[in-house]
Formats: C-alpha cells, sequence, structure tokens
C-alpha cells in the first residue's frame, strides 16, 4: 500500500483519516461550506494506477502528472490554474561512503487539497504532519502551510549534510599535507557531492521567490511569509556554504597537485644524485682497471716467450718492462686525477 497517510483538516483541526482514497474523496465534498477544509494525501512510491486516480479527482495537470510518474526532476514550481506543482530533492549524507544522496518530493496543491509524491524514504513526512497538527494556527492556513512546512524540513536536513561534507574536506586538507597517495581521487569525489547538493538547493531560491511574492500582500498570510522568508534565508546559507566548499576543494586540489609536483621533483633530484654517485663509483673503478691493465698488458706481451724478442735477452730489459709498466700506469694515474676520476 503506497498511501502513507490520509486526513481530511477543518479550520487546522484532523476531523478524519479516511482508510481509502475513495472515502477521502467522498469527505471532501461533503465538507460544509463554512471554515477551511481541505485533504491532505501523502503517498510513497505509487504506481501510475494510483497516481492516476488522485489526478482525475482533483483534475491535475497531465504535464506534472506525467513528471511525477517518470520522476529524476529538477526543484521547481509551476502554476496551471489554481493548481501548484511543487518538486523538491531532499538530500542525506552517508558519512561511511562520504555520499550525498538525493531522494524527490513531489507536491500538488489545490484549493482543498495536497497531494505529497515521495520518492524515498527521506524525509518522513509523518513529522511534518505532527508538528502541523500540533500548530492549528499555522495548518489553517490551507494546503499552503503544508508546502511551507515540507520545505522548512527539507531544507533543515540540508545542514547535516553540509556537516557531513565540512567535516571530511577537513579531513582532506590534512590527508593532502599528509602525502596520501589516493586524495586526489577523494577531492574529485567530494566535488561530485558538493555540486550534487547544489543541483538540489540552487533551484529553491526561485522557488521560494515565487512563494514569498504570492504571499506578501497577503494579511491573512503574514506569519506563513515569515516563515517562508526564514526558510529563504537558510536556503541562501546553504548555497553559500555549498559554493565555498566547492571553491575550497578546487584549492585544496590544486595544493595537492603543486605538492605531489614537489614530491616529484625531489624525487627525481634524489635519483639524479644517486646516478651522479653511481657514475662516480662507475668511473672510480674504470679508471683503477685501466691502471691495472697496464702493467698487465706489458707483463702479457712479454709473457709470450718469442726468440725474436730482442729485449729478451738484453741486460737490462727485466728493469725496462718493470719501468715500462710503472710509467704506464703512472701517466694513466696522472690523467684519471686531472679529470677528477679517482
Amino acid at each position: 500500500m503506497t498511501v502513507v497517510d490520509n486526513a481530511l483538516y477543518v479550520d487546522g483541526e484532523r476531523v478524519a483519516g479516511p482508510d481509502s482514497l475513495d472515502r477521502t474523496f467522498e469527505l471532501l465534498r461533503g465538507c460544509p461550506g463554512e471554515g477551511r477544509s481541505f485533504a491532505w494525501i501523502g503517498l510513497l512510491r505509487p504506481d501510475e494506477a494510483e497516481v492516476d486516480q488522485v489526478a482525475d479527482e482533483f483534475e491535475l495537470p497531465k504535464l506534472a502528472v506525467e513528471d511525477t510518474i517518470a520522476a529524476h526532476q529538477r526543484p521547481k514550481l509551476e502554476r496551471y490554474g489554481e493548481t501548484l506543482f511543487v518538486v523538491l530533492r531532499p538530500a542525506w549524507y552517508v558519512d561511511e561512503t562520504d555520499d550525498v544522496q538525493v531522494g524527490e518530493v513531489h507536491l500538488f496543491l489545490g484549493e482543498d487539497f495536497v497531494v505529497s509524491v515521495r520518492h524515498a524514504e527521506t524525509p518522513d513526512l509523518s513529522e511534518v504532519r505532527r508538528r502541523l497538527e500540533n500548530d492549528p494556527d499555522l495548518l489553517r492556513q490551507g494546503p499552503h502551510a503544508v508546502l511551507y512546512a515540507v520545505l522548512d524540513r527539507v531544507v533543515d536536513e540540508y545542514r547535516p549534510v553540509v556537516t557531513g561534507l565540512r567535516d571530511d574536506i577537513d579531513q582532506v586538507e590534512n590527508e593532502v599535507f599528509g602525502g596520501d597517495p589516493n586524495v586526489s581521487q577523494r577531492i574529485y569525489h567530494l566535488s561530485r557531492e558538493v555540486i550534487e547538493l547544489q543541483r538540489a538547493i540552487d533551484p529553491l531560491r526561485a522557488v521560494l521567490e515565487d512563494l514569498r511574492d504570492a504571499t506578501e500582500d497577503d494579511p491573512n498570510a503574514i506569519d506563513l511569509h515569515r516563515g517562508l522568508r526564514d526558510v529563504g534565508d537558510h536556503v541562501e546559507q546553504v548555497i553559500e556554504q555549498a559554493d565555498a566548499f566547492r571553491q575550497l576543494l578546487v584549492n585544496i586540489l590544486n595544493v595537492n597537485s603543486a605538492l605531489v609536483g614537489q614530491r616529484q621533483n625531489e624525487e627525481i633530484t634524489r635519483l639524479t644524485e644517486s646516478s651522479l654517485r653511481q657514475g662516480e663509483q662507475v668511473k672510480r673503478i674504470s679508471s683503477w682497471a685501466a691502471i691495472l691493465f697496464a702493467p698487465s698488458l706489458v707483463g702479457a706481451v712479454y709473457g709470450m716467450n718469442f726468440d725474436n724478442m730482442p729485449e729478451l735477452r738484453w741486460t737490462l730489459g727485466y728493469p725496462f718492462a718493470l719501468t715500462l709498466m710503472a710509467a704506464a700506469s703512472l701517466v694513466l694515474y696522472i690523467a684519471f686525477k686531472r679529470r677528477n676520476w679517482l
């Protein structure tokens, strides 16, 4: 059953809670002319047949009914003659996943009816009903009082979302300066969640402006007008905070990019210095290998023992070979030393 609550109000008092839509329609038609009476029908994820039943009874505009069935609408207020169609996007924050979840509430308002259609469990409009039923003076304002109360509840629930985003942005700032390698992904994710909140809240400016204009010159709706102004102030605060969050996340992302670049440069510098140190070691090893190779080469030549090598029978041949080895090694040592290879 998608009818969550179904009540008839007269002069700010709940006088009946019919168990079916047909009974609600029957009681509403039989209400006495005196006093302000209206029905408030609350639906949760209704099917097309139930929406059509309500639409036929209250002659709801076809385009608005199609929007309600299809859902996934932006916040808006549309006027179809004496009928108002309002779309709201309530939001809540899931700390475990850093997600902003967004629901959808559609409201049809006429002279003697309010039809609220929810496509998510949040917000719980039963609490809004109880608040209004405990305030007969406000409820006596009729369907527009219901719209105000629902708006107030939806906007109030944006505050925990703002708090959740602020806490996570503080954590991200600490992660940026802590060198967390995955922080860029989280910054981008939070930016998308802030945008999701902005899509839900920004259009409410126009909705509230329209409602305030409609009640501004009505002496019987002074309290309602003041309430709408208060809700408008809260909307502006949330919009400003969301804008500030988005800019802050852009700045954090830029700082993180700079820090990542700095760390990469430092790593490249360390690698370069390490390569230079390794090059120095290679030069030293190569230099000593060349120095040792020179006497080895001379010794290898004279170790061939060919008969036609004049130095083999020369009295000074052995000292000459040693001198040649030492001289070759000394020349190489001096050459490498001048090049700072040793």
